[in-house]
């Protein structure tokens, strides 16, 4: 039966949506409105986002249309589905499955603490949303109470994946840069506060202060200002759960207080782990009237779970597809990348396509026809990335690298282009587990063709690592890092912007890592930036900022 539109709709857009007057809800980034879809008959929710300064700005439009296409991937019952995206009067706006029931934060003010079994269901529910996330390399990163619904079946809906970022991407990215505080004090973990760099495990952070939340009735911290919860949630400790109510099991008061360590290191590992820690509590869960289905009322939806949980294989994990290490012969969807690290450094940009050098050996020339050809192909991806559908474009290009190597093209400018473009397409639509061997087999043929543009195969290098650090590998990006800044101090020499800039990326990542020998890189990089640029210099007050927060064991 086709959903009733608004009683009292207001003026609708895009001759398909008709909004009610009042939305349901506003946050720093914009307003949701219910909304009634008049070509498919049904409810949906509508977020528009707040566009800085009130100007339409064709940067911000592109990113959030890319965000909005990478976020729409991530499929999952616990999440919304995003049914479309578009600009209306200059302003942003996702349309997404309306979700029925009552958010946390309404459930604590009414109940208080929760259930100790509910709790932990909830906790555990959203544990699997966020292993699905992370397994595309999405980092929610505003997890909070009013962002989970629990619905009439007891499922958890996990909202507000509209503005996900990419693992490790930086946080004051044109599209959040309204002013506003990027995620919610009460729930920001730390490191998001200090340096605005999120991970999956800033997401845990988040969630075990919503556990804590649900748990006790009360948030972690509080302050009469943001700051001043904020300087709470870097420097002071938690106060145990079991302190503030005695009957928490101890294993369960554990895992809370693990999520809410200072350091990212210091917290599980994945979202499957605090899963597994969470779900053996979910038990003895009581009907909740008002807020549940009565217990006798068939629920399709847990007859659908039931039958799911008995197919055999082991229960809390996420299966990664395998890295694509040749360039895809078919055009089709890329795999999602498998489950990440949080420890990871931040990604830069995609660069442009660079002029590329000549190969130093001479190769034959390409026919008009070729040249017409790759032309072609680049000019209907370039097309394709304006209008965000990266997967797309990189599976367009990716064919046509594979042929051209099939056929023996020969290495000269245009296929180099074409293989750059296909490597920064993967990047930009954030498929890094893809993009990493694209970077990877380019610098690889650049160099075995004894190639001139020494920078671009550095820059291959550098996006190579970035990519395994985003997608998880993290141990292994920096050990190319280290052997690639060792190749530019030789061949650049220790002074040019590219290696010291590249032991800065360096520092940071093992400052995540908590590695013991952070302080020393940092110290080092300081001294050397001091010297070749001036105690006054920005750079060196960022390695400054870094080094007041390397450990000193």
């Amino acid at each position: 039966m086709l959903d009733d539109p608004p009683a009292s709709p207001v003026d609708g857009f895009d001759d398909r949506y008709q909004l009610e007057e009042l939305p349901l809800g506003r946050g720093g980034m914009g307003e949701v409105h219910e909304g009634y879809d008049r070509r498919l008959g049904r409810m949906v929710a509508v977020k528009f986002v707040r566009v800085p300064d009130g100007d339409p700005d064709p940067d911000l439009i592109r990113r959030f249309k890319r965000e909005s296409r990478i976020t729409a991937r991530l499929r999952h019952p616990g999440v919304p589905a995003v049914y479309d995206s578009g600009v209306h009067e200059g302003q942003p706006y996702l349309v997404m499955e309306r979700v029925e029931g009552i958010s946390i934060a309404d459930l604590i003010a009414e109940s208080g603490r929760l259930p100790l079994g509910w709790a932990a269901a909830i906790g555990a529910q959203t544990c699997a949303v966020l292993a699905a996330a992370h397994a595309a390399s999405l980092v929610h990163r505003d997890l909070k109470p009013d962002n989970l619904v629990l619905e009439p079946a007891g499922t958890v809906k996990v909202l507000d994946f509209g503005l996900a970022t990419g693992e490790g991407v930086p946080e004051l990215s044109r599209i959040t840069q309204s002013g506003q505080a990027l995620g919610t004090p009460a729930y920001m973990a730390p490191e998001q506060i200090q340096d605005g760099q999120s991970s999956a495990r800033t997401d845990l952070y988040a969630l075990g202060c919503t556990l804590f939340e649900m748990l006790t009735g009360q948030r972690p911290f509080a302050g009469a200002t943001s700051y001043a919860l904020m300087i709470k949630q870097v420097s002071d400790p938690p106060t145990p759960v079991r302190q503030i109510r005695p009957e928490i099991p101890t294993e369960l008061a554990n895992t809370v207080a693990q999520l809410l360590e200072k350091s990212p290191t210091d917290r599980p590992t994945d979202a499957n782990i605090a899963y597994s820690s969470l779900l053996r509590f979910a038990t003895e869960l009581p009907p909740m009237p008002g807020v549940l289905a009565p217990p006798e009322q068939p629920s399709p939806l847990r007859m659908y779970a039931a039958a799911v949980n008995r197919i055999p294989g082991p229960v809390g994990t996420t299966p990664a597809s395998p890295p694509v290490t040749q360039p895809p012969h078919h055009p089709s969807e890329q795999p999602p990348p498998p489950t990440p690290s949080p420890a990871t450094p931040p990604a830069p940009s995609a660069p442009p396509a660079p002029t590329v050098a000549t190969p130093s050996h001479p190769a034959p020339e390409r026919s008009g026809t070729e040249h017409s050809e790759i032309t072609d192909v680049r000019n209907r991806a370039s097309a394709l990335v304006r209008e965000s559908r990266y997967s797309q474009a990189g599976a367009l290009l990716g064919n046509a690298v594979a042929q051209a190597r099939r056929s023996g093209t020969p290495l000269d400018p245009e296929l180099v282009n074409l293989w750059w473009d296909w490597a920064n397409v993967l990047f930009e639509g954030g498929d890094y587990h893809s993009a990493a061997p694209a970077f990877e087999s380019l610098a690889s043929v650049l160099s075995e063709h004894g190639s001139a543009n020494m920078d671009l195969v550095f820059r291959c290098r550098r996006q190579h690592a970035t990519c395994l650090a985003l997608a998880g590998e993290t141990q292994r990006a920096l050990d190319l890092l280290r052997r690639l800044l060792a190749d530019e101090q030789r061949i650049l020499g220790a002074g040019d912007e590219r290696p010291l800039e590249l032991r800065r990326q360096i520092g940071m990542l093992l400052l995540r890592l908590g590695a013991p020998e952070t302080r020393q890189v940092l110290r080092e990089l300081l001294d050397d930036l001091v010297r070749l640029r001036g105690a006054d210099h920005p750079s060196v007050r960022r390695v400054r900022a870094l080094l007041e927060r390397a450990p000193t064991g």
